[in-house]
């Protein structure tokens, strides 16, 4: 997205937009997303593509290698909403071969769930310098797939065959603050992503994006709008 500041017409702070859920009874959490105006966008060295001339039978065997001396694999990847066209959007990185992904990634072994996911957030969506590093709001753990063989696509249940699960993936709504620098590695393209685009569409997104809508059904999301100088 390059380094630079997204300009668009901003409403005057008065009344809350409505939650797009009505009211909040019957929900567990009211979310407030804000303007992707309100954030600022740049960009870093590449990072470096780990394995990247694997075929998918070394990455199979990869896998199994891991599984082997490290037991199952798991990931924690973030649910990062905002506000465009008084509509939710959704954060995702593609890389130049136009595979969308949530932030995030593997865990280390005995790392937590959190740490972890602050880690990957910092590694993919902070500037390098600890000086300007800011710390992630994870919330709660809403959704949780997995998958059964290692090139198999994932569930998110586990089924009643007793087959021992090779990864799990679980995400995370992280919440946004009213500003933040987002600095992205420049062989990523960070996008917001209507929700209305996502739901149901695994064809481009893959099962696991594509459900974050029905995920995301139980909570009330609250569209704060705010005046241009609380963004200076």
């Amino acid at each position: 997205m390059g380094n630079r500041r997204f300009h668009l017409l901003v409403l005057l702070f008065s009344d809350q937009m409505p939650m797009i859920n009505g009211n909040s009874d019957g929900c567990d959490t009211v979310v407030d997303i804000y303007p992707l105006s309100s954030y600022f966008f740049g960009s870093k060295p590449a990072a470096a593509a780990a394995f990247k001339d694997e075929s998918l039978a070394d990455r199979v065997l990869r896998l199994k290698s891991n599984y082997n001396a490290y037991g199952m694999r798991t990931c924690v990847e973030a649910v990062i909403l905002v506000e465009l066209f008084k509509h939710p959007h959704l954060l995702l990185l593609q890389s130049k071969n136009c595979i969308y992904r949530l932030p995030g990634g593997r865990l280390r072994p005995g790392e937590s769930d959190v740490n972890g996911l602050k880690r990957k957030l910092s590694s993919k969506l902070s500037a390098d310098d600890d000086n300007y590093r800011t710390d992630w709001e994870v919330s709660e753990c809403i959704g949780t797939w997995w998958k059964f063989d290692f090139e198999t696509l994932p569930y998110p249940y586990l089924p009643s065959s007793g087959k021992t699960p090779k990864e799990c993936t679980k995400l995370y709504l992280v919440k946004l603050p009213l500003n933040r620098d987002f600095i992205v590695p420049k062989n990523f393209k960070l996008l917001a992503v209507p929700m209305c685009q996502l739901h149901e569409n695994c064809k481009t997104y893959g099962s696991i994006i594509a459900g974050i809508p029905q995920l995301l059904s139980r909570f009330s999301i609250n569209m704060v709008f705010v005046s241009k100088h609380k963004l200076d």
